[in-house]
């Protein structure tokens, strides 16, 4: 395409001099186009050079043209002039924003060109549309989460838990239940070797006055000696100890239980006979202990107070209420609602009696609970917690010599080596200043110090063999003044944070004048109390605060190291304790039978939403309580069983169940099954008469491997088991299999003969213990069975199958007393 060479050729080349052209006319450098100084065509200029120049002028205006050179070289045009003009040995394609990394004598420049690059061109204002979660976003947010608490009542930790957990509906409070995070080992790990932080706040605690005898008069008719000390014990009648019991309905032991408490007494003041009682309870026991008590203290009378009523009627007005601001915004409430969820608004709190001259009062949610589980709860306290000055005292009206006595024995507490060495359920009282205040820049771990231990041995000594004295145990908590002065005078996080911001070094401790100091009260948990293996394992501090000052303790815990767990901790605290966990292990309460209803509609939708081929076949598996445990079936069969010889009969009437909790019979049980030999069929006939259709806690340990699971069936096993087991020749039994349709015959057998071998019970709490490093399983069995067990076999052996599966597992059974 010779044209169009010929067109290209013609055209002007890029940046090319205007003394030179191309042309495609002729050959050779003068045929090619190319003419230096004069065209083709014969436009030609003169060619003559100069004759002569002047030097002077010719060196001044090259000396102009050079200096324009460099300052168009040195100062080059554009957003990058002070960058380009570094060494080519300092250019790089990315450059640095940062102009400390340029030469001194660039750095003037590079800040100017910096602030002139981010002013920019001024433009005008644009109304800028907000986000969507910003529109969406309440006005008054407080009064939206009083709103969301209708239903289900939050905690003072519920948004520091909420980030952290799978929360849950629980007794009418949004609790925690399991972390987000994998931490079931390190939990474990926590509450073993250091501490584990629980929210106990939701506990329902009723407060009685009134005199002395007159409180003793009325609780012994929900009491049992038989059970253990009752609330006229000695050494927690004069409050320097916290007791436990189980409640039963007014004199219908062993029936009518009702469910375990704690209580603590206020320590006695001198000569007065007006005394004041905490019983702390779990919330779904209060809608049966509460009238029990308004029963036997013939409180029947309610005390008219001032309640939270304008809060909620504010709430209830944000129903059909739009989200923008209105013009009567500040007339609604500010603070949040700190409600109980186990009572209704309005419904009253206080009950008193012109007989009795006792008064009931409801404190749910006015006291914050924590406790601290682990060895090392005690120096987790004494790091974080510390004693206030004499100014903060003013407003608590704190004795200063109580006081200094109180803050000496707390100090002794940094000497002890392990929570586990102090006097089970000793009280402390102690006033504290806000540990906001000092508060560590960084988390960290609590530690104990060895050589601080060595210096303090002997103070420690007298502190582990005599416990706190009975005086120390005195708080200004008891008040409810000094409570609602306490949170009505808290420091806000705005204001603390404002102080911080003023503090010269950072980090540094917070001071603030005229803070009022918390009281508080601290009460020992003594952990494992039954059996012989790992006693005071899972020991610790309950920690009772004033309401609103959660938050403010919490955080100083939490960057102490301490692991924060849940609901499912909670139940597997008690289960490494070998304890029965409330409601769940309770039965023969009406709390137990409700959790056990509850947790049977749960099992059962589970089960169902799954298709057949990938669920458990309990009907060839021959199991009859995968759901729920028939309790009252399994005793009366076994009490027909060891009347009637082992042929089962229809009886006349069935006989009411109940759970053995008489500490005599343990022990004595406890016994027997640590040497079966020495059961009498006489002493098994006479215990068998006196405790008819009773359910006995045990604690069952597999021998070989297994993994025990929720309602696994407890049996009897043969003599051929027993001798297999002997031989070390099988690793348990199998059952065969049931057939499916099962026949109209097998419909109506029963749940002690339904399988090969015959059932004891069932199991409440199994899994493998990190512990014993093997799996271990809590059981409700029947007392008869296990005696005759015994008696026919002299061995304290049974067998353990999981509902689904087919597999017997060797097991030796515990009783811990």
């Amino acid at each position: 395409m010779p044209g169009a060479k010929e067109r290209m050729r013609e055209k002007k080349m890029k940046n090319q001099p205007r003394s030179v052209q191309y042309s495609s006319r002729g050959q050779g450098s003068q045929a090619s186009g190319w003419v230096r100084g004069h065209q083709a065509e014969g436009h030609r200029y003169s060619q003559d050079l100069p004759k002569h120049i002047t030097a002077s002028f010719f060196a001044g205006a090259r000396a102009a043209e050079v200096s324009v050179m460099l300052k168009a070289v040195s100062k080059p045009t554009g957003s990058c002039q002070v960058f380009t003009a570094l060494p080519k040995h300092m250019r790089r394609r990315a450059m640095s924003h940062n102009t400390h990394r340029l030469p001194l004598r660039l750095r003037d420049a590079a800040l100017r060109l910096a602030e002139r690059s981010q002013r920019g061109p001024e433009k005008p204002p644009q109304a800028k549309s907000r986000s969507r979660r910003a529109r969406r976003r309440h006005t008054h947010l407080l009064l939206e989460f009083n709103r969301r608490q209708r239903r289900s009542r939050w905690l003072e930790t519920h948004i520091w838990h909420a980030k952290r957990f799978h929360m849950q509906n629980s007794w009418s409070y949004r609790l925690p239940h399991t972390p987000t995070a994998k931490s079931y080992r390190a939990s474990y790990r926590a509450m073993d070797t250091h501490t584990l932080l629980q929210d106990l706040s939701y506990f329902c605690c009723l407060e009685l006055q009134g005199p002395e005898e007159q409180i003793l008069r009325a609780l012994s008719q929900l009491t049992s000696k038989q059970t253990g000390p009752t609330f006229a014990a000695s050494v927690c009648l004069s409050g320097a100890r916290v007791g436990r019991l189980l409640l039963y309905r007014a004199g219908q032991y062993p029936h009518g239980a009702l469910g375990p408490v704690e209580f603590l007494w206020r320590p006695r003041a001198p000569e007065c006979t007006h005394r004041q009682l905490w019983i702390w309870i779990h919330p779904a026991l209060k809608q049966d202990v509460l009238p029990e008590l308004q029963a036997v203290c013939q409180c029947c009378e309610s005390v008219c107070e001032v309640s939270a009523s304008s809060s909620a009627a504010a709430v209830d007005e944000l129903r059909n209420r739009k989200r923008k601001c209105t013009a009567d915004a500040a007339e609604l409430p500010a603070k949040r609602l700190l409600g109980d969820g186990t009572r209704a608004v309005g419904d009253p709190v206080r009950w008193e009696s012109a007989d009795t001259h006792i008064t009931i009062s409801d404190l749910t949610m006015e006291i914050v609970r924590f406790r601290l589980i682990g060895p090392l709860a005690h120096l987790v306290l004494t790091d974080t917690l510390h004693a206030a000055n004499e100014e903060a005292l003013r407003g608590v009206c704190v004795d200063a010599d109580l006081h200094q006595q109180q803050r000496d024995v707390f100090t002794q507490l940094r000497g002890v080596c392990s929570t586990a060495e102090l006097p089970a359920g000793c009280v402390l009282g102690l006033t504290v200043s806000d540990p906001r205040l000092t508060l560590p820049q960084r988390r960290g771990k609590t530690v104990p110090d060895l050589q601080h231990i060595s210096t303090e041995s002997s103070h420690a000594r007298d502190l582990t063999l005599r416990g706190v004295p009975a005086h120390c145990s005195q708080s200004a908590l008891w008040d409810t003044s000094v409570r609602d002065h306490v949170t009505d005078s808290r420091l806000s996080e705005q204001e603390l944070n404002r102080v911080r911001s003023d503090v010269l070094v950072p980090g540094s401790a917070v001071c603030v004048s005229g803070v009022c100091a918390v009281p508080l009260l601290l009460l020992h948990q003594p952990g494992r109390v039954c059996g012989q293996e790992r006693l005071r394992w899972g020991s610790g501090w309950d920690l009772l605060l004033p309401k609103g000052w959660a938050m403010a303790f919490w955080v100083p815990l939490v960057y102490r190291g301490v692991r924060v767990g849940g609901l499912h901790m909670s139940v597997k605290h008690a289960q490494f304790m070998a304890q029965p966990h409330f409601p769940h292990d309770y039965p023969d309460c009406p709390a137990g039978e409700r959790c056990q209803s509850e947790q049977e509609a749960e099992l059962l939708e589970k089960f169902k939403r799954r298709p057949p081929s990938k669920r458990t076949n309990y009907v060839k598996h021959g199991c009859v309580a995968p759901f729920r445990c028939p309790w009252q079936q399994l005793v009366d069969e076994w009490a027909e069983l060891v009347e009637l010889g082992g042929e089962t009969q229809s009886r006349a009437g069935p006989v009411q169940f109940t759970v053995l909790r008489s500490v005599s019979v343990l022990r004595q049980l406890s016994a027997w099954c640590s040497s079966a030999s020495a059961v009498t069929p006489a002493a098994a006939a006479a215990l068998h008469q006196e405790q008819q259709g009773a359910l006995l806690w045990v604690r069952l340990r597999l021998l070989g491997k297994g993994r025990p699971e929720l309602h696994a069936a407890v049996c009897v096993p043969t003599t051929s088991d027993l001798q297999q087991l002997t031989d070390g020749q099988s690793s348990g039994p199998q059952e065969p299999r049931h057939p499916d349709p099962q026949p109209e015959s097998e419909g109506s057998r029963s749940v002690v003969s339904h399988c090969s071998r015959r059932t004891l019970g069932w199991v409440q709490q199994g899994d493998f213990s990190l512990s014993s490093g093997r799996g271990e399983a809590l059981a409700f069995i029947s007392l008869s069975g296990l005696l005759q067990m015994m008696i026919q076999h002299q061995r304290s052996l049974v067998l353990l199958r999981n509902p689904s599966s087919l597999q017997y597992r060797y097991a030796h059974v515990y009783i811990d007393s």
